[in-house]
């Protein structure tokens, strides 16, 4: 793979991927990263990449809806292969402005999937990153599988599991090298801050109400997005080809809990605040609708076919990711302040 396209690079995941592949010993290509740059996509993200790895690096600011912008690229760059993570991801979001999300994760999608297809044989891979919030909700007990029924809940997951069925009629139908991957919740450094995980760690820090959705007992499976990010790059060089593989971290919480033990963490770290206890912080509100009640991942296919584990605990990602947003606040300020907007538009007039 000498020229690997990312979409949606300059995202959460995304950045953080690019950053993991390029301090691989086993990667030695080059990375373009294609990316609209969104409210939620922030170049400012990989700095540090741009400075490090300037021969191997570069941003793409076009917008995955522009079939003749994705063509230049590709032309532009000898594409060989793609990880796909650009998509609105944010549910809430999905609720207000389902549109959006049509448009970005199953037009954006079929664009990317003509592209590749047009490369014939010199594709080596498309990569498809998906999420479990495809398969709807779970009760008590039992895990998704990657042979569980799809039954999206919300304009999001419904836009996901459309992208997911058109990368594998592209393999079906054409005979594209893709593979897919359906992970649990993400999280870590440079998280947007509308996430729960980074919502929660930066209102605590500042002593605001910290809102839960209903009973706060809906269930996750919380996975440390470095351990998503090596997964990702074992399914790419080693996947086989039409082949999905759920990556979880087999960490299920309540969302209750999770609050209650950044909480806790942050009471550690700084002390409590002088009205007490963070926890006390937590105010229960009206619940989202189609909100599913647990996700939790079997991710034992990949465990088996391709020897990956996921590195981190709950307790051991949790405390890298608050110690990572206590060490960063001028990249949560710029976020906050819309001030990297600002920046964006500078740069790369978007």
């Amino acid at each position: 793979m000498n020229n690997l396209l990312v979409t949606g690079g300059c995202g959460f995941i995304g950045s953080n991927f690019i950053r993991y592949l390029l301090n691989q010993s086993d990667f030695s290509g080059r990375i373009v990263n294609l990316d609209k740059l969104t409210y939620a996509g922030n170049p400012q993200s990989l700095g540090d990449v741009e400075h490090n790895f300037p021969d191997h690096y570069q941003l793409e600011a076009v917008d995955l809806c522009d079939q003749r912008g994705i063509a230049k690229v590709f032309k532009q760059n000898d594409i060989d292969a793609i990880c796909h993570f650009a998509a609105e991801s944010h549910v809430d979001r999905s609720i207000n402005s389902p549109g959006e999300f049509i448009q970005s994760n199953i037009v954006g999608t079929y664009n990317l999937l003509e592209q590749a297809r047009a490369l014939g044989d010199k594709l080596k891979r498309f990569h498809h990153v998906s999420t479990d919030e495809v398969f709807g909700s779970l009760g008590e007990t039992g895990f998704f599988t990657e042979t569980t029924s799809y039954s999206p809940n919300s304009p999001y997951s419904a836009s996901k599991a459309s992208s997911d069925h058109l990368v594998r009629a592209y393999h079906e139908t054409y005979g594209l090298p893709v593979t897919i991957s359906n992970c649990s919740n993400n999280y870590g450094p440079f998280h947007f801050p509308e996430k729960l995980i980074p919502l929660v760690i930066l209102k605590a820090i500042n002593g605001e109400t910290l809102p839960v959705y209903g009973d706060g007992k809906h269930v996750r499976d919380w996975l440390y997005v470095e351990d998503h990010c090596s997964a990702i790059w074992q399914i790419i060089a080693n996947g086989e080809d039409g082949e999905t593989y759920n990556v979880g971290g087999r960490n299920e919480k309540t969302n209750l809990s999770v609050v209650e033990t950044i909480c806790s963490k942050l009471d550690e770290k700084l002390g409590q605040l002088p009205s007490g206890p963070r926890k006390d912080l937590i105010e229960f509100v009206k619940d989202r609708p189609g909100h599913d009640r647990r996700y939790a991942i079997d991710c034992s296919k990949i465990e088996k076919d391709l020897g990956w584990t996921p590195a981190e605990s709950f307790e051991t990602g949790l405390d890298q990711t608050i110690d990572w947003y206590l060490e960063n606040m001028a990249w949560v300020d710029s976020i906050k302040s819309g001030e990297y907007q600002t920046w964006i538009t500078k740069q790369y007039g978007s």
